[in-house]
């Protein structure tokens, strides 16, 4: 069995409705009971008419079309009736104003001189005297038509002010959010690059030193243990040295040391020679380079020495170049090792992927920079080029 669609159910007035309905009421008995010049009362059959008149105020602000053609018919066969032309007037503007009031323009501008120009024929038609009354007192429904147009405007106006309000605090929360989220990526991206280039480089040392006691304990050699265990001793101090900037950063704390940059990398070149790779640095770039793509092209050399001494064996070449193109205004990072092993990632093949290549890729995206990584074309090893734009970074 089919289920059967449930009916529309038509929209009832609330307790608001009410008693402006009452109110429009007692003014129209109120109305009704003024001294008229002509001496027109209102019969028993035209207070019937007017109380369904009265009633359909209850309806305005759910049905306004609906209330006012329903109006239309009830009021011509009051008139008709030659009852008080005065009585029914509170309920005819208030439903006309709720017209306006609801909207749209297009719709009042059409409803309104429509249902007049109909209701002026017909009342010449019928009578002429009755027409030309209704021609001057039709003032009364172009006042109520007006004010509603301007209540409804005031309260667009309104609305839209507070919408606007409220998507303008949406939006700094959103921003607010996405700060947050995004300067916790780089505090991420900071602890990983520092603490994977630390741990790295005292591993390796930690081998080195090792496979020194290990090789030949009777002919121990005390000078390449002591170069091990004190370049682990450096790194440890580098490591606590960064970590504190990092911290003093992290808590705002006035004196906090600037970001590192370009004149660091040569301290990244002798902690990875401690490590037993062979480092090549060329920096040619000068003054010109904004503070936020130094860091940038800083961490990124760190994270390259990272990779190389973890995946490339013992002794691995690496060149490392930073030059500035003048022609582009781009910082151009290069980093390239001669390791054995093909990556995936920043990983080796058999191992799983790390957070070092999409750590690159996220900070030179945050300057608006490029990066392109994998292994070698034209010998064994891995390659990194950087392309971060300082003019962009700068503004």
């Amino acid at each position: 069995m089919g289920v059967r669609p449930e009916r529309r159910r038509l929209k009832r007035p609330t307790r608001r409705d009410w008693p402006a309905c009452a109110v429009v009421g007692a003014l129209t008995t109120a109305t009704a009971f003024l001294p008229h010049s002509d001496g027109k009362v209102t019969d028993a059959l035209g207070w019937v008419l007017v109380a369904a008149m009265v009633l359909l105020t209850a309806w305005r602000r759910l049905y306004p079309l609906g209330a006012l053609l329903a109006l239309v018919p009830l009021q011509l066969t009051y008139h008709l009736l030659g009852n008080a032309p005065t009585t029914p007037v509170v309920a005819s503007m208030l439903i006309i104003y709720s017209l306006a009031v609801a909207g749209p323009r297009r719709r009042t501008l059409v409803v309104v001189p429509t249902l007049l120009a109909l209701a002026l024929t017909m009342m010449l038609t019928v009578n002429v005297h009755k027409g030309l009354e209704l021609v001057r007192t039709s003032g009364w429904i172009v006042a109520c038509t007006l004010l509603g147009e301007a209540v409804r405007v005031h309260r667009s106006y309104v609305g839209a002010i507070v919408e606007r309000a409220e998507r303008a605090e949406r939006t700094r929360e959103e921003t607010a959010a996405r700060r947050v989220a995004e300067e916790r990526l780089r505090i991420a991206r900071d602890l990983h690059d520092l603490l994977a280039h630390s741990i790295t480089l005292i591993g390796v040392q930690t081998s080195v030193a090792a496979h020194v006691l290990n090789a030949d304990p009777a002919r121990l050699d005390r000078a390449t243990l002591a170069q091990a265990l004190d370049g682990i001793a450096d790194t440890c101090r580098e490591a606590r040295g960064e970590l504190k900037r990092t911290l003093e950063v992290l808590r705002a704390e006035e004196g906090s040391g600037p970001p590192p940059g370009l004149g660091s990398l040569a301290d990244l070149g002798r902690a990875a020679e401690s490590a037993g790779a062979v480092v090549s640095l060329s920096v040619a770039a000068d003054g010109g380079v904004p503070p936020a793509v130094g860091a940038t092209a800083y961490r990124i050399v760190q994270q390259g020495l990272t990779n190389a001494v973890q995946h490339g064996g013992p002794a691995v070449g690496v060149q490392v170049s930073v030059v500035l193109d003048e022609a582009s205004s781009a910082l151009l990072v290069d980093v390239v090792d001669d390791g054995p092993l093909t990556l995936t990632d920043g990983a080796a093949a058999d191992r799983p992927p790390g957070f070092g290549l999409v750590g690159m890729r996220e900070r030179a995206r945050s300057v608006g920079g490029t990066v392109a990584a994998g292994p070698r074309t034209d010998g064994p090893g891995f390659a990194v080029r950087a392309v971060l734009p300082c003019a962009r970074a700068a503004e």
